[in-house]
């Protein structure tokens, strides 16, 4: 399973998690609940999703270092400020969070297993493999962050 470590871009495992909860919504338990009132949910934790995304990557930039999650090992700075003192992903958190809104519209609580795979084949294969990287690249200051920032929250 080792082949899988930061091969598959995970805005693009997001996208797949997202497209097989929205083919399977139809044919799980659900709750009959109009457009405007799965908009009025779905809206608001969607836009704090994209937020703590955003933050996310403008810390990486505002530091100067790489935001490919493929390559964690070219990682040019220990990002620990900003949104990186509650969060040690928040990019994973917030395309996690999006998906909480995409089961929301779809009403569907059931969909909310693509969110709990989405977690769980982020830690397996992309951030176990990033902590990896960045343990060898600043040692100490990373297990030190590590030990005061959860990995999600």
């Amino acid at each position: 399973m080792g082949v899988l470590e930061n091969r598959v871009p995970p805005p693009l495992v997001a996208t797949i998690i997202g497209v097989l909860m929205g083919a399977s919504y139809r044919y799980l338990p659900g709750f009959e609940l109009t457009l405007g009132w799965r908009l009025a949910a779905a809206l608001p934790v969607l836009l704090l999703g994209l937020g703590v995304c955003l933050a996310g990557v403008l810390s990486f930039h505002r530091a100067r270092t790489t935001v490919n999650p493929l390559r964690p090992e070219s990682a040019s700075a220990l990002v620990d400020g900003g949104i990186y003192q509650y969060t040690r992903n928040p990019m994973y958190l917030g395309f996690a969070t999006a998906l909480v809104a995409w089961s929301l519209l779809l009403a569907s609580p059931l969909t909310l297993l693509g969110v709990v795979v989405f977690v769980l084949y982020m830690n397996r294969f992309q951030i176990v493999p990033e902590e990896r990287a960045l343990t060898m690249l600043f040692g100490v200051d990373f297990a030190r962050y590590c030990s005061q920032v959860r990995r999600w929250l």
